[in-house]
């Protein structure tokens, strides 16, 4: 990357951070980009993966999960991806979230979590226990969000879109554990995404860090005593990286830094050298910050910072965990009110239609709590507190919707579930090229015998849930040899 892909500010000011590294850092971005996937534990295993895909897949050193692909692989196309298997990730972005760690039980949340990668990695560690909540600014990012969020199975998250600021009054103190994947100017992906590079301009580094210290503290005051929170970037900048630790470090006593170097090849300590002298009480403190640099290891440039409350954990986690589950069932937004409520009024009782379908075609019981949103079905995770005044994305697990009595399953239902826990289900091989047909949208001739019923009493007629290799990709409707095709037109295969 020496031609003009390469800003020359940014080049010199490697130069002179370097030093003697600069050639080798240099020479990295003449090599081949690194592509990467993570399994996808929600739904398969690491080494069940291994043995379901034909890809060619090696270890990511810090990822127990996460592995290499080659270029020429085309895991996006495959059914496993429409089966929310694995999600295709940079292998660097992968450091995140596993220096976070999250442990079933947790509640977290994901301060800037478009496009979804991070977020679907801390729910999977979280194996469907405590809750998630992911939140985006920016709209149009938050679908992107969403429909991740769904195709990885996740039943246990809240998708915000709002302004951190205006969370904190919610969630003061609230999660134990926190991830700031903060904007920034980006120089670690130039390798990945030469359009990045093209566009970028030495002043971005200080907008960018301006942003930066704002999240961070709002951050802090969403965090619970005891808890840890990661700040991470995917630039080279010390603006950006440790002068944030530092400056957020001398501003917040209660915080220490928790060592992210921790034997992972490649990984290399903060530069506290790189600060300016004398301007940061605890700037020593940022050695135990984590730099991946794309000359040391296999994967794009990425800064970590791991932080721990001191604090005891204790009657804040306590009241504010016992107020959410004594909180009352919440109705819908008042902007929203008259709106839900003429929505509503074609209903009966969504929950109602909810039961019939569940009895008529599932086999595992849905969550008991639900919210209503008008004729939309959600089941929210335990333990919320009232979400009043915040802009609300998704409440929970998108279930489905009921109009004129008659319940409608969602998409995020069916990726939702496991195959057994429907009374019928189609079987289909990810070599079967009827796979590829279903995800396209077509309608399926199917014999009676290919319909797998739960047990005999099951009427063959009704939703069927379509499988490859196992796992759920969507609904279908059979009837007399032929599967009516229920893939949402948004997600198929093109």
């Amino acid at each position: 990357m020496t031609g003009p892909a390469a800003p020359a500010a940014f080049l010199e000011r490697m130069r002179s951070l370097l030093g003697a590294e600069y050639s080798a850092f240099l020479a990295s971005y003449e090599e081949d980009r690194l592509y990467g996937l993570r399994a996808n534990t929600l739904k398969v295993s690491a080494s069940r993966l291994l043995e379901l895909t034909e890809l060619k897949l090696d270890p990511v050193p810090w990822a127990e999960t996460g592995f290499y692909y080659g270029e020429a692989a085309r895991p996006g196309k495959h059914p496993h991806y429409h089966a929310g298997l694995y999600y295709i990730q940079e292998p660097s972005a992968m450091a995140p979230a596993e220096l976070l760690g999250v442990e079933p039980g947790d509640y977290v949340l994901d301060l800037c979590a478009a496009p979804g990668g991070k977020t679907t990695q801390l729910a999977a560690k979280l194996q469907g226990t405590g809750l998630i909540v992911a939140n985006d600014v920016h709209p149009d990012r938050v679908k992107a969000l969403v429909k991740n969020m769904e195709l990885c199975g996740v039943t246990n998250a809240v998708v915000l879109n709002e302004d951190p600021e205006r969370m904190i009054r919610t969630f003061a103190g609230y999660f134990d554990k926190i991830l700031v994947d903060a904007p920034c100017s980006g120089e670690g992906m130039f390798r990945k995404e030469e359009d990045m590079a093209k566009a970028w301009q030495p002043d971005w580094v200080n907008k960018y860090a301006d942003m930066q210290r704002t999240l961070l503290r709002q951050a802090g005051q969403m965090l619970r005593p005891g808890g840890r929170l990661v700040y991470s970037t995917c630039t080279f900048s010390p603006e950006e990286n440790e002068a944030i630790i530092a400056e957020f470090l001398d501003a917040h006593p209660a915080f220490e830094v928790v060592p992210a170097v921790t034997g992972h090849g490649g990984f290399a300590p903060g530069r506290p050298d790189w600060l300016p002298e004398g301007r940061y009480a605890r700037a020593g403190e940022v050695a135990g910050t984590a730099r991946l640099w794309p000359h040391r290891l296999r994967g794009e440039g990425h800064f970590v910072a791991v932080l721990r409350h001191r604090g005891e954990a204790g009657v804040r986690q306590a009241v504010a965990h016992a107020a959410a589950a004594s909180a009352p069932a919440r109705a819908p937004r008042s902007g929203s009110a008259a709106r839900a409520g003429r929505a509503a009024a074609a209903v009966a009782d969504p929950r109602e239609a909810l039961a019939r379908f569940a009895r008529e075609h599932l086999a595992a019981a849905l969550p008991a709590a639900v919210e209503l949103r008008g004729e939309h079905v959600y089941a929210a995770p335990a333990g919320l507190p009232p979400l009043d005044g915040i802009r609300v994305i998704r409440p929970g697990w998108y279930l489905g919707g009921a109009a004129k009595q008659r319940f409608v399953p969602s998409h995020a239902l069916a990726m939702g579930l496991r195959a057994e826990d429907a009374l019928r289900r189609i079987m289909l091989t990810a070599h079967d090229s009827r796979a590829v047909r279903y995800l396209k949208g077509e309608t399926l001739e199917l014999a009676p015998e290919e319909l797998h019923a739960a047990h005999e009493s099951v009427e063959r007629k009704g939703y069927c849930l379509v499988c490859v290799d196992g796992h759920p990709v969507g609904w279908g409707k059979w009837q007399d040899g032929l599967l009516k095709n229920e893939y949402p037109p948004g997600w198929r295969w093109t």
